[in-house]
């Protein structure tokens, strides 16, 4: 395996996590309204007259579900963003799921902003990894006291002809065991797309700095490396909307889901009580009636 393929391939993971196809489990599909929008950047909405004229009701957002979001287009989910705050910093194991958007040129954004690649092989070979993604890359683990996640493998073979030999910490979620790698750093930060508040931000820049931290793969993270930083949102606890960036561009969507604490917050959920361990902005938070 190149060198080249390795690179996509840790990519995707790091990027967001991959995780087995997460399943529909609230039943109907949440009636939610989007801004009305064009092919050019002149016409997209603004964020906040989207909040104000769009507001979703909390009963929309407890009808979320992965499916859903893997359903829309990547405006749909930027406005749909730009209404979410950061929630608490999450805590625990979550599952993920990556919602690749695709370039102009229909290729993975990913292979795009890479580079190196060219024609239809960039493609082809993006396409497949994108597989790989799905089929190792098992979640994150958040450990919010220590400000710090960590990456769930589920399989090391691909990472393997750059790991080399050692012991890697593991993780046991759900009876399966995981891989743990490519630690981050966790904080509340300015939003690349959405600066009127806070999101959650999953941090490579410094990984070396955290304990733990093993010098091949985990560099790949971070500043010699892809430069990545992910931004997360609640939708509501236990179902947070990420944003994954290398070096400032954009390059995918993804969901994480812990079902357990879903089930556990949705009473408090519901009286729209819950408070965000972010800065909300100055422009509170539409939130419409039930």
């Amino acid at each position: 395996m190149n060198a080249r393929t390795i690179l996509l391939a840790a990519a995707l993971v790091l990027s967001a996590s991959g995780c087995d196809k997460l399943d529909d489990w609230f039943g109907s599909k949440p009636d939610i309204a989007f801004a009305p929008y064009g092919d050019d950047y002149a016409s997209k909405p603004d964020f906040a007259q989207v909040e104000y004229e769009h507001p979703i009701p909390l009963q929309e957002l407890a009808r979320i579900t992965p499916k859903y979001l893997a359903g829309l287009n990547q405006e749909e989910l930027d406005q749909l963003y730009a209404r979410l705050s950061s929630g608490p910093i999450p805590d625990g194991p979550f599952d993920g799921e990556i919602v690749f958007p695709r370039g102009s040129s229909g290729k993975l954004r990913v292979a795009e902003i890479i580079g190196g690649l060219k024609g239809l092989g960039v493609n082809f070979k993006g396409r497949m990894l994108e597989t790989a993604g799905e089929a190792l890359w098992k979640g994150k683990v958040f450990y919010r006291d220590q400000k710090v996640l960590r990456n769930r493998i589920q399989d090391l073979a691909v990472l393997r002809p750059v790991i080399g030999p050692g012991d890697i910490p593991k993780i046991d979620v759900d009876g399966r065991d995981a891989w743990l790698l490519f630690p981050a750093k966790l904080y509340c930060g300015q939003s690349l797309i959405d600066s009127r508040r806070e999101s959650i931000i999953i941090d490579y820049a410094f990984t070396d700095e955290i304990r733990g931290y093993r010098e091949k793969p985990d560099f790949l993270a971070g500043r010699r490396g892809l430069k990545v930083r992910d931004e997360i949102r609640m939708v509501r606890p236990g179902l947070y909307l990420g944003r994954a960036y290398m070096d400032h561009a954009f390059i995918l969507n993804f969901v994480l889901v812990n079902k357990d604490v879903d089930k556990a917050g949705r009473a408090e959920f519901e009286t729209g009580q819950i408070r965000d361990d972010c800065w909300s902005g100055t422009q509170k938070r539409v939130l419409a009636a039930r």
